[in-house]
């Protein structure tokens, strides 16, 4: 590496130190939609198979409870706020009350719903058409994910006597829901590339069906 004038630093190759990291990172764009893919596949198996635990069961009754396109699938959503179980505590009538409101039912049925997409992200090597509409699943999950923020009270700090509260601070679900715009935007690049692989199998076969 040599200095060079006005400024700046040329490597051996005589180009400019920031050009060469600049072309490096340039290539990088595969690798990039590979990490976003894995992200994907990783976070929905991962979430979808805690899914089936008591705690994480009812730890999502506030976003599904005051959701005007989930509640239905409660049979008391309405009460939810007398029985929420702090996380790694077990508490006998709560835990009965959930029983009858079909917390665990209906997040055993989320659970398996987001392994499958995951599953579909997944095979995106062999079977792109179909990863694609997996992807595209994960992009109706994530927009219904970011509703919360505006159909659940406790995405938002309350106003308990501290001058933050409402918005726009977050509390600790805000936070988490305000993610799914990163994988919202992953699921998009993910959707368009199974989609360009599974029109490029498709033109490769016309094409192959043409010399034969």
């Amino acid at each position: 590496m040599f200095p060079a004038w006005p400024g700046g630093y040329l490597c051996k190759k005589g180009k400019p130190m920031k050009n060469v990291l600049a072309s490096a990172v340039a290539r990088l764009d595969q690798a990039g939609k590979m990490a976003v893919r894995g992200g994907i596949v990783v976070v929905f198996l991962w979430i979808g198979g805690l899914k089936f635990f008591a705690y994480e069961a009812d730890g999502i009754v506030p976003f599904v409870a005051n959701s005007p396109f989930m509640s239905f699938f409660y049979n008391h959503p309405e009460a939810y706020e007398t029985h929420q179980n702090p996380e790694g505590k077990l508490v006998a009538e709560n835990r009965r009350w959930h029983l009858a409101n079909n917390t665990y039912g209906f997040s055993y049925g989320l659970g398996v719903f987001l392994v499958t997409v995951a599953v579909l992200v997944a095979l995106h090597p062999v079977a792109p058409f179909a990863s694609m509409i997996g992807s595209l699943l994960v992009v109706v999950m994530s927009l219904g994910t970011l509703s919360f923020l505006i159909t659940t009270p406790e995405s938002w700090v309350p106003a308990l006597g501290d001058a933050q509260s409402g918005f726009p601070y977050l509390s600790g679900r805000g936070r988490l829901v305000i993610k799914d715009l990163v994988i919202l935007g992953g699921a998009l690049v993910t959707a368009s590339q199974s989609a360009r692989r599974y029109l490029s199998r498709q033109t490769e076969r016309q094409q192959l069906a043409v010399t034969r």
